[in-house]
């Protein structure tokens, strides 16, 4: 199995060059957009990683406020965001547990494929740990506002997969009220090498079998409350 907190605080080139791949017929964005129309609002964001959606969200909304704990892959954002010319974008490193944001200061909070590592690491008190991560993030929402998390539904398949390692955590998320709906964010490839040169780091050399041609079939769900 990879080891994620290597590659989150020493390969977050190569992992930007990988989701530069994933969800190419843009599935992602109306899906958000759906449950919460981004308009003007004030987001904040947990577990930005190299920018994936911070970059999706910034151009709709008025301010954004990213964190992650890499001050690595937060490198590699900071230079996305720069190029990309958001000047309403802050990016800093905070735990999804102790976020320094102000009490009612967003309208949208949005954890991407990360709450889930607060489960992994968390042990038998992971429930309550996880209590205790939602109550904080619900002090940094407005009246209204919304919160939304994103987890993998199964890379490498076509139809969504509770995987083993998972399931309780989106079981308890569901059991705590958040609705939930699911998208595909298919990886498409230039060529067979790219994938080659891609994949294997993140989700070990057995995930080249799952290629569809140079396509890598995935699904993506989202709670939301």
């Amino acid at each position: 199995m990879p080891d994620f907190e290597y590659i989150y605080n020493h390969q977050a080139d190569l992992y930007q060059q990988m989701v530069a791949c994933e969800d190419y017929q843009g599935n992602l964005l109306p899906c958000i957009q759906a449950i919460l129309p981004l308009g003007g609002l004030d987001i904040l964001e947990t577990g930005a990683g190299t920018g994936r959606l911070t970059s999706l969200l910034a151009p709709e909304a008025h301010a954004i406020c990213a964190f992650d704990l890499s001050l690595h892959m937060l490198k590699v954002a900071h230079l996305r965001i720069a190029e990309l010319g958001f000047k309403h974008v802050h990016l800093a490193a905070a735990d999804h547990r102790h976020l320094p944001a102000a009490e009612a200061s967003a309208d949208l909070l949005l954890a991407g494929w990360s709450l889930c590592y607060v489960y992994l690491e968390s042990g038998s008190e992971w429930r309550s740990v996880l209590k205790q991560t939602q109550a904080g993030f619900r002090r940094c929402l407005r009246p209204g506002g919304k919160l939304i998390v994103i987890e993998t539904l199964g890379t490498g398949f076509d139809e969504p997969q509770r995987l083993p390692l998972l399931r309780d955590y989106l079981d308890f998320l569901e059991d705590c009220g958040f609705q939930m709906t699911w998208v595909r964010t298919d990886y498409r490839f230039e060529n067979l090498q790219q994938a080659r040169d891609r994949i294997p780091f993140f989700f070990g050399e057995e995930m080249l079998e799952k290629l569809q041609g140079n396509i890598l079939p995935e699904c993506t769900g989202l709670w939301w409350q």
